[in-house]
């Protein structure tokens, strides 16, 4: 991965950019800005953004790390991380193994990244330190009423206005953001109308004590396996996932359950976990800072850029993943390097709608493939009982008497294509793809008389937060 071009110098264009939400996408948004010299200000609704995220753990493959890794944040990763070594995967009614897969050391060294499990809080944590480090002005307890993107300014709930050059709606897929671009583009299509957005599942996250399990007889394998072990329990429209933290010992707990409007947190996870095998109903009463998430089947927005190119949406605001799914937080993270990474080549005011319409092509692509294939996974392990599921346990049973890894190709394969896909999406280098497009489109320079490449060419006045 090349390094950076760092701005810097009075001769250098430094923006201002506003970013709403300080989650994984804004905190990862502000450090890479503030990496290359631009002036950050992150404004959060919550009075700490670490309360969203108590009891839920996060996994993050490699794509994502290798990013926190090339910002030199090897040691603060390290500890509050554990390496992820192996995979089970059972039934969950009856706790039958189907397959087991153990993680390549030498594919996982070609991607440059490590797999990782944490708490969502310390990853939180860390990132939220980086971008203090990095200069961004971090204001929480702080609420966007409204958007003007055309002047690019946000009225906020105290009073008070902030301008930016650019504005990044990190706020989620029902923040402020995602709905003023689809109303922008409601209003272009005239009357015809996107389908409704609605709840699929609810995803339950919670944490248990490492010492709570070893204390179990039942559940104490859950920790003595030789490698660090991710469990998959598949269900009849329900599964579950558990896996080690580091940092703080603990075990996380993530279950896709039903959706039911009426149903309480508790009676909802209750209703996910019957019918289980007898480790999961021990992990029951153990649940710590049980939340749930809901699962949301959403319109695609066909841009993620405001008509004036002052506004740029990131995150699950632009790209709805799975809440517990591996590559929710690395797409996140992938936005902030890749936004940041286009804008390491500004030069000129004139670029900022090049680059940000350039986000939204590199983007778009590569989250909408990690969005299925999330969604996919989901289903695949929450799949009813029927022929489809029969046939898949059957398939995975099959591999494991043979001895044979459930990623791993049989003897008339050279490569599953579940294989083929992980390879590939752990070794994306988000970085990379934006100095590729440099390469190919960027070095063409806009003309100050029409839209070079296709993009709206946008002037944009010097602001002052």
């Amino acid at each position: 991965m090349s390094q950076p071009q760092q701005v810097g110098g009075d001769d250098k264009i430094k923006l201002d950019f506003a970013v709403i939400g300080g989650g994984v996408a804004g905190l990862s948004c502000a450090i890479a800005l503030g990496r290359i010299g631009h002036r950050v200000t992150v404004i959060e609704k919550n009075d700490s953004m670490l309360n969203a995220a108590a009891g839920r753990g996060v996994r993050m493959p490699p794509n994502l790390t290798k990013i926190l890794l090339h910002w030199g944040l090897q040691d603060q990763l390290r500890a509050i991380s554990v390496k992820s070594e192996a995979i089970q995967i059972l039934l969950g009614n009856t706790g039958e193994l189907l397959g087991t897969h153990r993680w390549d050391e030498e594919l996982l060294k070609e991607t440059r990244g490590e797999y990782l499990f944490a708490h969502l809080s310390d990853l939180l944590g860390l990132l939220y330190d980086e971008a203090i480090r990095c200069g961004a002005d971090i204001r929480v307890g702080t609420t966007a009423l409204s958007i003007d993107p055309a002047e690019g300014t946000i009225a906020l709930d105290f009073g008070g206005v902030l301008h930016a050059d650019v504005i990044v709606g990190a706020d989620g897929v029902a923040g402020l953001s995602r709905s003023i671009l689809l109303q922008e583009e409601l209003a272009e299509e005239g009357d015809i109308e996107k389908s409704a957005d609605r709840q699929l599942m609810w995803m339950y996250s919670a944490t248990i004590p490492k010492g709570a399990i070893l204390n179990d007889a039942a559940l104490k394998p859950l920790y003595d396996e030789a490698q660090t072990t991710l469990f998959c329990w598949l269900g009849h429209g329900r599964s579950v996932v558990g896996y080690p933290l580091g940092g703080t010992e603990e075990f996380a707990i993530c279950a896709y359950g039903p959706y039911d409007a009426d149903q309480t947190l508790a009676d909802g996870m209750r209703e996910t976990m019957e019918h289980t095998e007898p480790r999961l109903q021990n992990l029951l009463p153990l649940l710590s800072s049980l939340q749930r998430h809901p699962v949301m089947q959403c319109q695609p927005l066909d841009d993620w850029v405001s008509q004036s190119s002052r506004l740029v949406i990131v995150g699950t605001a632009a790209h709805p993943i799975p809440p517990g799914s591996i590559q929710e937080s690395a797409m996140a993270v992938e936005d902030g390097a890749v936004l940041a990474r286009l804008f390491s080549r500004l030069d000129s005011r004139d670029q900022i709608g090049q680059f940000l319409w350039a986000f939204q092509d590199i983007r778009q692509p590569r989250c909408a493939a990690a969005t299925e294939s999330e969604t996919n996974i989901m289903y695949y392990t929450c799949m009813p009982a029927g022929e489809e599921q029969e046939a898949r346990d059957q398939g995975m049973r099959a591999k494991l008497a043979a001895g044979v890894e459930v990623l791993q190709a049989g003897a008339d394969q050279e490569e599953t294509p579940e294989w083929q896909e992980v390879k590939e999406v752990f070794g994306y280098d988000a970085e990379d793809e934006a100095d590729d497009w440099w390469v190919k489109w960027g070095s063409l320079r806009y003309k100050s008389t029409g839209s070079a490449l296709g993009f709206p060419v946008v002037q944009v006045e010097k602001t002052v937060s």
